[in-house]
């Protein structure tokens, strides 16, 4: 019995679209996805001075024919911020990616990145740039030679000296102040009342720091504030550690190592007869 052409039309038609459906749920086609093109990726400022806070907005726009889901936008660090003004974006349509970089305490060159993550099948991952030469006037700089200042064994009721040296990398004189709850600070054995005004350029000068008589606790953690002019790093903490015995703590420890002690000793005078 044959089939009216009628009837053949329509089952090839329903086949062709079934063929169709098929395709589209497994292979979408372009005209179904979101495209993210931005205007440029990349924005370089000219020279700033250092605490300049800078700002920008990258322009995109969805040159795809699906809207466009803007995921989530992170930066490389918290010196910068950055937000999409719309989180769904319509085909035809822009949108921006506003940042703000807070140059504070920066100098030379320095690029700062912006990830955006959005829905776009072929470019899911987007990386923007900014890029600034930042300038710093002349003005002093603080380097301490230790920063965390490690006392070792300490006799319970003894004071705790803290020899550090300050020095000055900068092109200004550097105004030093140290702070603590209770202790005294000293400068070339001279006991300082006031502020200390170092030396210029890279000259260092030996400050130190005496803590007040301990009571008996297993744990030293003491911080001395270091204040200054450096308008990098006007604060600084340094942190002083050690262990904390008693008397009769060091005497068993003695009693206990004395073996090693002298191996030691006699290990040394060993070295020092056969270097002669």
């Amino acid at each position: 019995m044959r089939r009216p052409k009628s009837f053949l039309f329509l089952g090839f038609f329903l086949l062709m679209a079934i063929l169709l459906i098929s395709f589209n749920l497994f292979f979408p086609s372009a005209i179904d996805q979101p495209k993210i093109t931005f205007k440029e990726t990349i924005k370089s400022f000219p020279k700033v001075k250092e605490g300049t806070k800078l700002r920008h907005e990258f322009v995109f726009t969805n040159t795809g024919n699906a809207p466009l889901i803007i995921k989530r936008v992170t930066t490389s660090c918290g010196c910068a911020a950055a937000l999409a003004s719309e989180d769904k974006i319509m085909p035809g349509k822009e949108g921006k990616i506003r940042v703000q970089f807070d140059t504070r305490g920066y100098s030379g060159q320095v690029t700062k990145q912006v990830y955006v993550e959005s829905n776009d099948p072929v470019e899911p991952h987007k990386v923007l740039e900014i890029q600034a030469e930042i300038e710093v006037p002349p003005s002093p700089r603080i380097e301490l030679n230790v920063y965390n200042y490690e006392a070792g064994l300490i006799l319970a009721g003894d004071e705790v000296p803290v020899n550090i040296k300050v020095s000055n990398k900068g092109e200004l004189d550097l105004q030093l102040e140290l702070t603590h709850r209770a202790a005294s600070f000293y400068s070339d054995n001279k006991k300082l009342s006031g502020p200390v005004k170092s030396c210029i350029l890279a000259k260092a000068r030996k400050l130190s720091s005496v803590c007040p008589p301990i009571i008996a606790r297993e744990m030293l953690r003491e911080y001395v504030l270091i204040k200054s002019n450096d308008p990098l790093r006007s604060t600084i903490s340094l942190y002083i550690s050690g262990y904390i015995i008693t008397l009769e703590q060091l005497k068993d420890l003695f009693h206990k190592y004395r073996h090693l002690i002298d191996k030691e000793r006699i290990v040394t005078s060993l070295k020092n007869w056969l270097s002669k």
